[in-house]
C-alpha cells in the first residue's frame, strides 16, 4: 500500500513515516501543497494523509483540486484546527476522514487501515489467499500453512501487489513506481533481487509451487494455481484442516495476533522515543525564535514576519508534543500560538504571558512523558533473556544495563538449571556461554539440544574465547550469533534486540567505518530499507573486534580517519585469509588519481565519492553483493560436481 503524506513539520513527517513503515506501508512525503498535487497526479496512491496548514497550496484547496480533477483515492485530513466549522469545511472539500492534532498514533493508524479497507471494498474478502498462503492486509501478517513468514516491507508490498492483481503483468519499472518511494532511485535489478528474496522465503516455508511467474520480455505476474490444488485429496486435506481449526480456541488466535501487534507497537514506541530526543534539540531552536519575538515585542519593534514565524513554530509544537506523549506541552503550545496571532499580539501584557507559557513549556520538556499517555503504556510486556553462565559478575552487569530497556534478565548457572527454567517458561532469547568453571558440561552440547528441541528460541553464544574452531562449530549448530564477552553490556543487549526485532533475515550484513557520526546515521537510514543489516563503527581502533563479531558480507571504509586510515584497514583485511574475499567499498572526498590508485592497490573493489549520491551508492552495493552471491553459488556448484 502506497501513502502520500503531506505535512510541513519535519518531526511529524519523521514520526509518521517510520511508524507507517513499521506497518509495511510505503510512504512518499511532500512539504507543500503544490508538490503534493504534482505527486498525486503522477503516481497511483492508495491514500493521502493531508495536513491543512501547509505552504503554497493549503490542504483544503488541495483536497478540492484533487476531487475536481477526478482523483478518487481516500483523503485523511490531519490538522491542529479543532472547530466544527473547520471539520465541515474539510469534509465538504472531499476529505473522507478528519483527525485533530495532537493525535494518538495507534488511533491514526487504525483510521488509515479503515480508509484503505473502504477503498478496496470491491474485494470479496479482506484476506488474500493463494494455495496455502494467507495474507492479512490489516495486520500485514503472512502465513503459509501454519507457519508465519517474516518479510521485508518491499517483499510484503510485492506479494500484496501480485495477490491483488492476479492476472496483471507488471514490468520492473511499473513495480518501481508502485512499491518504491518517489525519493528512492533504485535500478530495475533491485526489483529482481527482492522477488528472489520473496521466492526464497516462500520456498523455505514449504511452498513447492513458484507463486511469481516470470513472463520473459514483459515482467512478472501471479501464477495461476496448478490443477492438482483442486484434486480430491487436497480438497479433503483442506476440509480436515478447516475442521481442525474450528476446534482451536479463539483466545489462542487472539493471543498470537496480540503478540504480533505488541511487537509492532514496541517498534513504534522505540521510534517515538528516538524522535522525542530529536524534538528536544529542535525545541531549543524554536526557543531562540520565541525569545527574539518577545524581546522585539517588549521594545515595540516586532515585525510581522517574525511574528508569523513564531506563530508557525508554536503551531507545529501543538501536534508534535501531544503525539510524542507530552499532551500538557501541546496545550501550552496552543496558547502560545493563539497569543502570537495578529489580533492578539499587541494587547497589553501579552509579552509577559508568552514568557510565562514559554517557561512552563521548558519545564514540561524536562519532565519524562506522562504515565497516563496511552502511547507510552501501550506495551508493558518485557522480553525475557535467559543467560546461561556461571560468571555472576558478568550477569550482574547485564542486569544493570537491562534496567529500563524493555528486557527482563533471568540467570541459570548450569545446563541443568537452564533446562528447568526453559521448561517452566520459555524465554524470548538465550545467551549461552560455552564453558562453565565449576562443572565439566560443554555449552555446545546444550546448544545442539536447544536447536533440536526449541528451534524457535534464538540462541546467541556469549563467550570469552575467540577461537575460530568454536565459531565454526557454533555456526554449524545453528546459533543466531556469536558475541565476545569483551563487548559492552549495552552492545550485547542491542545485538539481542536486533535478533528479536528482525522482521525477516536481512539479505546481507554491511559494516560501515567512518569517523563522521552524522554520516553513519544517514547511511544506516539509507541502507536499512533495502533489507540490509547495518553495523556502524566510529572508532577504527575497535575495527577487528567488530569485524569478527558481525561477520559482514560487505565492508564500507572511509579513506581518511584518525588513528588508522581506511587504506590501512583494507590492507589488514586482505592480509587475513578469512577476509581476503570480503568486498570492500571506499568512501572518499578525494578524486586524485594517486588516492584512487592507493585504494585499489590496498584491495578495494569499488569506491564512491563524497558527497554521496544515494542511488549510486545503493546500486554499487547491490551490484557488489549480487556478484558475491553469484560467486558463492558457482563455488558450491563446483564442489558438488567435484564430489
Amino acid at each position: 500500500m502506497k501513502i502520500l503524506l503531506v505535512e510541513d513539520d519535519t518531526i511529524t513527517i519523521n514520526l509518521l513515516t517510520r511508524a507507517l513503515n513499521a506497518h509495511n506501508y510505503n510512504v512518499n512525503t511532500a512539504e507543500d501543497g503544490e508538490t503534493a498535487l504534482q505527486l498525486a497526479q503522477a503516481y497511483d496512491y492508495d491514500l493521502i494523509v493531508l495536513d491543512v496548514l501547509i505552504p503554497k497550496l493549503d490542504g483544503i484547496s488541495l483536497c478540492r483540486e484533487l476531487r475536481s480533477s477526478g482523483c478518487q483515492m481516500p483523503i485523511l485530513l490531519l490538522t491542529a484546527l479543532d472547530s466544527s466549522n473547520d471539520r465541515v469545511q474539510g469534509l465538504e472539500a472531499g476529505a473522507d476522514d478528519y483527525v485533530v492534532k495532537p493525535f494518538n498514533l495507534q488511533e491514526l493508524i487504525a483510521r488509515i487501515r479503515a480508509l484503505l479497507r473502504r477503498g478496496k471494498a470491491s474485494l470479496s474478502s479482506t484476506s488474500l489467499t493463494w494455495e496455502k498462503l494467507q495474507v492479512n492486509p490489516d495486520t500485514t501478517e503472512v502465513t503459509y500453512g501454519e507457519k508465519v513468514l517474516h518479510l521485508t516491507p518491499k517483499e510484503y508490498n510485492l506479494l500484496e501487489l501480485f495477490l491483488r492483481n492476479p492476472r496483471r503483468i507488471f514490468s520492473r519499472s511499473a513495480m518501481l513506481d508502485r512499491i518504491w518511494s518517489a525519493g528512492e532511485f533504485p535500478q530495475e535489478e533491485a526489483v529482481t533481487a527482492h522477488i528472489k528474496g520473496l521466492r526464497h522465503k516462500l520456498k523455505a516455508a514449504g511452498m513447492t509451487v513458484d507463486l511469481v511467474e516470470t513472463v520473459y520480455g514483459l515482467g512478472y505476474r501471479l501464477k495461476s494455481l496448478p490443477e492438482e490444488i483442486e484434486s480430491p485429496k487436497v480438497a479433503r486435506d483442506t476440509a480436515e484442516t478447516a475442521k481442525s481449526q474450528e476446534n482451536v480456541p479463539a483466545e489462542s488466535i487472539a493471543h498470537s495476533q496480540e503478540l504480533s501487534n505488541d511487537e509492532r507497537r514496541l517498534q513504534v514506541l522505540s521510534v517515538v522515543a528516538e524522535i522525542r530526543g530529536k524534538l528536544k534539540a529542535n525545541f531549543i531552536e524554536k526557543v531562540v525564535i520565541f525569545d527574539r519575538a518577545i524581546a522585539q515585542l517588549k521594545t515595540g519593534t516586532l515585525d510581522n514576519q517574525l511574528r508569523r514565524e513564531a506563530q508557525e513554530q508554536a503551531h507545529k509544537l501543538v501536534g508534535s508534543l501531544g503525539t510524542l506523549g507530552l499532551p500538557k506541552g501541546s496545550e501550552v503550545a496552543r496558547k502560545i500560538e493563539q497569543l502570537f496571532k495578529a489580533q492578539n499580539i499587541f494587547k497589553p501584557g501579552i509579552a509577559q504571558q508568552i514568557e510565562e507559557f514559554l517557561h512552563l513549556l521548558k519545564q514540561i520538556f524536562d519532565r519524562p512523558p506522562e504515565p497516563e499517555s496511552e502511547l507510552v503504556t501501550a506495551v508493558s510486556k518485557k522480553r525475557r533473556i535467559l543467560i546461561v553462565d556461571d560468571d555472576t559478575l558478568q550477569s550482574d552487569r547485564l542486569k544493570a544495563a537491562a534496567s529500563g530497556s524493555g528486557f527482563e534478565i533471568e540467570v541459570a548457572t548450569s545446563g541443568q538449571s537452564a533446562r528447568s527454567a526453559i521448561s517452566q517458561q520459555p524465554p524470548d532469547a538465550i545467551l549461552l556461554d560455552l564453558t562453565f568453571s565449576r562443572i565439566q558440561e560443554n555449552g555446545l552440547t546444550l546448544l545442539a539440544e536447544l536447536r533440536t528441541e526449541k528451534p524457535d528460541i534464538p540462541v546467541m553464544i556469549f563467550s570469552g574465547n575467540n577461537q575460530l574452531s568454536d565459531r565454526i562449530e557454533v555456526a554449524r549448530l545453528g546459533a543466531s550469533g556469536f558475541l565476545h564477552k569483551s563487548i559492552s553490556p549495552a552492545d550485547i543487549l542491542k545485538s539481542v534486540a536486533q535478533v528479536l526485532d528482525q522482521t525477516g533475515a536481512a539479505e546481507a550484513k554491511v559494516m560501515v567505518v567512518d569517523d563522521d557520526v552524522h554520516l553513519l546515521a544517514a547511511l544506516k537510514m539509507i541502507l536499512q530499507p533495502w533489507g540490509l543489516q547495518v553495523t556502524t563503527l566510529e572508532r577504527p581502533e575497535k575495527f577487528w573486534e567488530v569485524l569478527e563479531t558481525t561477520c559482514p558480507d560487505l565492508l564500507i571504509l572511509d579513506v581518511e580517519m584518525p588513528g588508522y586510515s581506511g587504506i590501512e584497514l583494507c590492507l589488514a583485511v586482505r592480509n587475513d585469509l578469512r577476509w581476503s574475499k570480503l568486498p570492500v567499498l571506499f568512501l572518499t572526498a578525494h578524486s586524485e588519481s594517486e588516492i584512487v590508485r592507493q585504494m585499489f592497490v590496498a584491495g578495494a573493489d569499488d569506491y564512491v565519492n563524497k558527497p554521496i549520491v544515494e542511488p549510486e551508492l545503493i546500486a554499487r552495493i547491490l551490484n557488489r553483493l549480487e556478484r558475491t552471491q553469484l560467486r558463492h553459488k558457482l563455488a558450491l556448484t563446483q564442489l558438488t560436481v567435484d564430489s
